[in-house]
């Protein structure tokens, strides 16, 4: 009875996530604030439907672990490396200033700030991995809406692929090292990085040549479902039993784990069978994301965030600063486009939803020894992903209309208002 009046709930929450998501979109603004605030709403500090006894519940556990495997097939259908390979070394050049060089920025600014408050310097390095990700969704979202056309488009779409790769390597790096730090065994960095990454990506790989058997003959979109389905509960299913039957303390990352599955079928089958691989699966995918975000609001303390405004005011300029400055840099040094280093900045400003993914992940890391600031960077992360989104998307739109591209506006970058002026 518990499980049944569980599960009506969780149907209840996702419900109401795809209804605030609806609306919150017809704002202009990313349907995955209206899931977050799904989960504040719901969750134990608000109305309550989802309590913590559900979310600590082992079947919701599981159930959550199945469909953040699925949402690893998000990544996954774009990482093939012929793809990745024929980007280019500007490409590259760029995205990888703009990561890094955010993460830089963001732990640097933390770590003096932290230095001085008393605040462990970890939770620096943290924040700094979480800033990494960038939103592809509110700028392509312009590109399509406005047909945009030139450099700042044409370098825009490719750094979308290649800058969550990057940000998902130096987070699942970072929050490894977190862990080792609450870990009670006597392991090394190195021993928590192989069991929380070489694991999930060997098994997932090992999977991935298996489950690509399957595909190999052409197949009715029905059966191609069917096999996908079976593809993600095989996956689930392996590595649920190891985690829970094999390892002392589960530790799989199970979207890691289905990332690595999928990208080695993408990279194993036609693309066109890839497309309808995702295709077939785009609504478990998107009920997955949408999971993943509910079960990170839910458990957040909505009052945290009015108190979070220092932390996070530092976090939206930090990053701002670390996206457009480094991004700049990574495009003089690839000699770039003059639009794309004075505009792309602009553009990759928009928080990612990954960012809240690597929020939940973070802070269940540093829940093992580390109560306070786990609740400081869930309530400043929160808060960012709200106030970034409303912002940066508007600097964004703006970043294509100064570099000339928006195909139904007049060029007026502020280097020709200055003109004008005169």
């Amino acid at each position: 009875m518990d499980i049944l009046l569980g599960i009506l709930r969780l149907t209840a929450a996702i419900l109401v996530a795809i209804l605030l998501g609806k609306c919150v979109a017809k704002l202009k603004l990313p349907a995955i604030l209206g899931w977050l605030l799904t989960g504040m709403l719901l969750g134990p500090f608000a109305f309550n439907v989802l309590d913590s006894q559900l979310l600590d519940a082992s079947w919701y556990k599981a159930v959550s672990h199945f469909f953040e495997c699925a949402v690893g097939l998000m990544f996954a259908k774009e990482l093939v490396f012929k793809k990745l390979k024929s980007l280019g070394k500007q490409i590259m050049t760029i995205t990888i200033f703009e990561a890094m060089g955010t993460f830089l920025v963001v732990s640097v600014a933390f770590s003096v700030l932290f230095y001085f408050m008393g605040i462990p310097l970890y939770v620096a390095l943290v924040f700094g991995g979480i800033a990494l990700a960038t939103a592809p969704a509110p700028s392509l979202s312009i590109v399509n809406e406005f047909k945009t056309k030139g450099p700042i488009t044409n370098t825009l779409i490719p750094i979308t692929m290649l800058d969550d790769v990057i940000a998902m390597i130096v987070f699942f790096t970072v929050n490894s090292y977190v862990a080792s730090l609450g870990s009670t065994s006597s392991g090394s960095v190195l021993t928590i990085l192989a069991s929380s990454i070489a694991l999930p990506v060997g098994l997932g790989i090992g999977i991935g040549f298996a489950v690509s058997l399957l595909f190999k003959k052409e197949m009715s979109q029905s059966k191609i479902l069917c096999a996908t389905l079976f593809s993600l509960a095989m996956t689930f299913g392996i590595a649920y039993a190891i985690d829970h039957f094999v390892l002392a303390t589960p530790i799989i990352n199970y979207m890691l784990l289905g990332m690595a599955t999928f990208t080695t079928l993408a990279n194993l089958v036609p693309e066109h069978t890839m497309t309808k691989i995702a295709n077939s699966v785009s609504p478990v995918v998107g009920i997955g994301l949408m999971l993943m975000i509910i079960n990170l609001g839910a458990p957040l303390d909505y009052r945290l965030i009015l108190g979070a405004g220092l932390l996070t005011t530092i976090y939206i300029i930090s990053r701002a600063f670390g996206k457009y400055f480094s991004t700049y840099l990574g495009a003089h040094v690839s000699n770039a486009e003059p639009t794309v280093k004075k505009y792309l900045g602009f553009v990759l400003l928009p928080h990612s939803g990954v960012s809240l993914v690597f929020t939940g992940m973070a802070v269940t890391s540093l829940s093992t020894f580390d109560t306070e600031s786990a609740v400081l960077v869930q309530g400043t992360i929160a808060a960012a992903a709200v106030i970034n989104e409303i912002i940066a998307v508007i600097i964004a739109k703006k970043g294509f209309e100064w570099g000339g591209e928006l195909s139904t506006t007049k060029a007026t970058s502020p280097d020709s208002a200055v003109v004008n002026n005169y």
